[in-house]
């Protein structure tokens, strides 16, 4: 039983691939429950509500199964806008999503990809 157990562990451990994104929750009250919702290869995987805060940003981490290595695509949609970005697995594990509002009013999602973890302090 305890070797099927570990096989069990091994196989969920490096037979699942998977993105890690995570949300940046942003310090602009204008963006507090700003709806963003998200795509990958273009099917709807999750929905995320933005909660402002004034001091330190904080991070909501949600992981996205894929099925195969190479090239996908992530969008994110924002009111009427879509942002669409490549993301490259294995190269590109981990993706840092940040809303921002320009002074013309207008709301952009930028984009941080790297393949190790990021450290929030």
């Amino acid at each position: 039983m305890k070797k099927l157990l570990l096989l069990l562990i091994v196989l969920c451990t490096f037979g699942c691939k998977k993105y890690v994104v995570s949300f940046e929750q942003p310090t602009d009250m204008k963006l507090d429950k700003l709806k963003l919702e998200v795509f990958l290869d273009k099917k709807k995987i999750q929905e995320i509500n933005l909660k402002a805060t004034n001091e330190m940003p904080s991070y909501e981490t949600a992981e996205l199964s894929i099925s195969d290595e190479g090239k996908h695509l992530l969008q994110v949609k924002v009111k009427d806008t879509t942002f669409s970005y490549d993301l490259n697995y294995p190269q590109e594990k981990f993706v840092l999503v940040t809303a921002h509002l320009k002074q013309n009013g207008k709301i952009h999602i930028g984009i941080l990809k790297q393949q190790y973890p990021f450290r929030f302090n």
